[in-house]
C-alpha cells in the first residue's frame, strides 16, 4: 500500500542511514531524517529551491517575510519549494502588467523552481501551486510586496493557486510532500521571532547588494 499524506510511516532507517539520491544540481541543500514523520526532509533555506522525484521525501522551511512555493505535477510524480524575498521594500505592490526590477529575483526564483519541474517530465497545464508566506516580521511592506509578488506572478503566468496561506503578523513553518501535494503549514505564534527575522533581514542585505544575472525562460 502506497504512503497516504503525513501519516504515512516507514521503518526507521537507523544510525547512519542515508538519505535517497537526490536530483542532480541539488546536493548542497540539507536534508536529514525526521523521526516524527518518519521520512527524510530537505530543509530549503532563504535562496534555495529543491525539486525531489521521490515519493516519500518531504520539503520544509520556515518563513518570515519571505514567500514559498509549492509546485509539482502529479502525474509525472514530481514536485518542488522555493523560498525567496524580494530584495527591496518597492513603493508600490508589483502588478502583473509592470513588473518591477526588484520582481525579477522573485521572477527567477519562481522560473528556476517551475523549470526543474518541467525538466523532469513536468506538464505545465497539470502543475499544481500553493503558496504561503509573506508575513510581517522584516516589515509590513516587505511581506505584503511579497505576497502580491506570487499573487500577480501566477496570475500573469496563467497558473492557479491550488492553496494559498499568505499575510499576516507571525513567522510560518511549512511542510509539503510532493507526492500527495499535501501543504502543512504551521503559525508559530509563540515562537520568539527574533532569530527568523535576523536570517531574513540578513538575506535581504544580501539580495540588495548584488544584482540578478540575466533571465530564466519557461521550459516548455
Amino acid at each position: 500500500m502506497g504512503p497516504t499524506g503525513m501519516q504515512a510511516r516507514r521503518e526507521d532507517p537507523g544510525p547512519g542511514r542515508r538519505p535517497p539520491p537526490c536530483l542532480p544540481g541539488f546536493e548542497g541543500v540539507r536534508r536529514y531524517w525526521d523521526p516524527v514523520h518518519r521520512r527524510f526532509v530537505a530543509k530549503i533555506l532563504p535562496g534555495e529551491f529543491y525539486v525531489t522525484a521521490d515519493g516519500e521525501e518531504l520539503l520544509a522551511t520556515v518563513l518570515g517575510s519571505c514567500v514559498a512555493a509549492c509546485v509539482r505535477d502529479p502525474v509525472a510524480g514530481v514536485g518542488g519549494m522555493n523560498h525567496f524575498m524580494l530584495p527591496a521594500s518597492a513603493e508600490d505592490e508589483p502588478r502583473p502588467e509592470a513588473p518591477s526590477a526588484a520582481a525579477r529575483y522573485g521572477a527567477y526564483a519562481m522560473e528556476a523552481l517551475i523549470n526543474e519541474v518541467l525538466k523532469h517530465g513536468g506538464r505545465r497545464e497539470r502543475l499544481e501551486v500553493k503558496v504561503a508566506g509573506g508575513g510581517e516580521l522584516v516589515s509590513a511592506r516587505i511581506g505584503r510586496a511579497n505576497a502580491a509578488f506570487v499573487r500577480c506572478y501566477l496570475e500573469r503566468e496563467g497558473l492557479a493557486v491550488a492553496a494559498a496561506d499568505l499575510g499576516g503578523p507571525w513567522p510560518r513553518k511549512v511542510l509539503y510532500l510532493p507526492a500527495t501535494g499535501k501543504m502543512l503549514v504551521r503559525k508559530l505564534r509563540r515562537l520568539h521571532n527574533a532569530t527568523i527575522a535576523e536570517r531574513e533581514q540578513d538575506y535581504l542585505h544580501t539580495l540588495e547588494a548584488v544584482a540578478p544575472q540575466g533571465s530564466v525562460e519557461l521550459w516548455d
